[in-house]
């Protein structure tokens, strides 16, 4: 099995394992695959950084003139470093810290993505102590849900996300009589891993008629931002489709001069990715067969967290009979198990396996939880492969104790 050219055997055999391993080319033409759907207007694709936050993935997105969604103060850090132009952050989450607020202003970024009126008191209050405009748009919950997984749902009333429509009016209206802050745009996020464009048309809706009403009150809107959440196919094909996506938003927005925001994590990056894990041992019970791996829950935590469902490979596939088996990992969890009841010819110990759509929300969720290092990070480009991030070491584990 190659990436680009590249053996990953010989990539596991020179690095070890667990190894995440990323395409460059897949993420640059996912990135100007979705540049194309939309280049009907004005629009602008900011990197959702908390996908896959490694600043060579970053810079390679940077590169190619995205902009970068955040949501911390260390998120901002690294999206300076990786290149991203500050008029092309915006920053996100529900808590915000005044000094994250205080840095992103210095910085001069696109936007604050606001979430209660509370956050926007703050921001304000931090805008007028550092004597500069805060620009900002409410996150506005649209009580639209989509048909994701509990878990990452986020427009609905029961999230902790977003503000409601008619709060959302009256704080765009307290704005306006504010010396200190700058409404700039409308913005909602739905939730991810959503493979039908229909709750997106739902929610502008909702966000158009917002637009009109607090236009008419004199507030000057310069953008739109729809959020992320395209799904990508996992182990069960189903996937956005990028045309539909696009036409949803196009039968809406002509005539609007105003920007789409589009901030997609997983879509530009999740099937760029593989994780390689080898085969330490195999067991039977009376009830289940199991195939035990070097990757655990620590390394790829969304099997156990979620019930994500990846593809999974041989790297050298064998010829036999297929037998159904669990796929576990080395941590003390039940729930450290990446598949239930995987069909395949069975790999014996030493064999490798890879991990598909693990270019999202892998590395970046992983911890070191059992005292377990985290796996090196590499990036095939051009045919070669770049070690982007060493393999930590057990001394990494206690350096900072005292």
């Amino acid at each position: 099995m190659q990436l680009d050219g590249v053996s990953l055997k010989s990539l596991a055999r020179k690095h070890g394992t667990p190894l995440y391993v990323y395409s460059a080319k897949t993420i640059r033409e996912r990135y100007r695959r979705l540049v194309r759907a939309v280049s009907w207007r004005d629009s602008l694709v900011c990197y959702a950084l908390k996908a896959n936050s490694n600043r060579a993935v970053c810079a390679l997105l940077a590169d190619e003139g995205a902009g970068a969604d955040i949501v911390s103060g260390g998120e901002l850090i690294r999206a300076g470093r990786a290149g991203f132009h500050p008029s092309k952050i915006v920053f996100s989450g529900v808590g915000k810290t005044r000094d994250e607020m205080a840095a992103a202003l210095r910085r001069k970024i696109l936007a604050f993505h606001v979430e209660s009126g509370e956050e926007l008191a703050a921001l304000e209050s931090v805008a007028k102590r550092l004597k500069t405009r805060a620009p900002f748009s409410i996150r506005v919950n649209p009580g639209v849900k989509a048909d994701t997984h509990h878990h990452i749902t986020t427009g609905t009333v029961e999230n902790k996300f977003g503000v409601e429509a008619p709060e959302a009016a009256a704080l765009y209206e307290r704005a306006l009589r504010s010396r200190w802050l700058a409404p700039v745009g409308v913005q909602c996020h739905l939730g991810s891993q959503i493979v039908d464009p229909a709750p997106y048309g739902k929610a502008l809706d909702h966000l158009l008629g917002l637009v009109d009403r607090i236009e008419g009150k004199g507030a000057n809107l310069r953008y739109l931002d729809i959020g992320g959440g395209m799904g990508i196919p996992y182990a069960s094909g189903k996937t956005m489709n990028l045309e539909r996506f696009a036409g949803t938003l196009t039968r809406r927005l002509v005539g609007r001069p105003l920007t789409l925001v589009i901030e997609p994590g997983r879509w530009l990056v999740g099937p760029a990715g593989v994780l390689l894990t080898e085969v330490l041992y195999r067991k039977k019970t009376t009830a289940r067969r199991f195939v035990v791996v070097d990757a655990g829950m620590n390394d790829l935590l969304r099997p156990a967290l979620y019930g994500a469902a990846h593809t999974i490979a041989a790297v050298t596939p064998r010829r036999g009979r297929r037998v159904r088996f669990d796929l576990v990992g080395p941590v003390c969890e039940t729930a450290d198990r990446f598949v239930h009841g995987l069909e395949m010819v069975e790999p014996e110990p030493g064999d490798l396996l890879a991990i598909g759509e693990a270019g999202a929300y892998g590395f970046s969720m992983s911890s070191t939880y059992n005292s377990r290092p985290r796996p090196a990070e590499l990036l095939v480009d051009g045919g070669r492969a770049r070690l982007i991030r060493r393999r930590e070491r057990l001394d990494d584990l206690v350096r900072d104790e005292r």
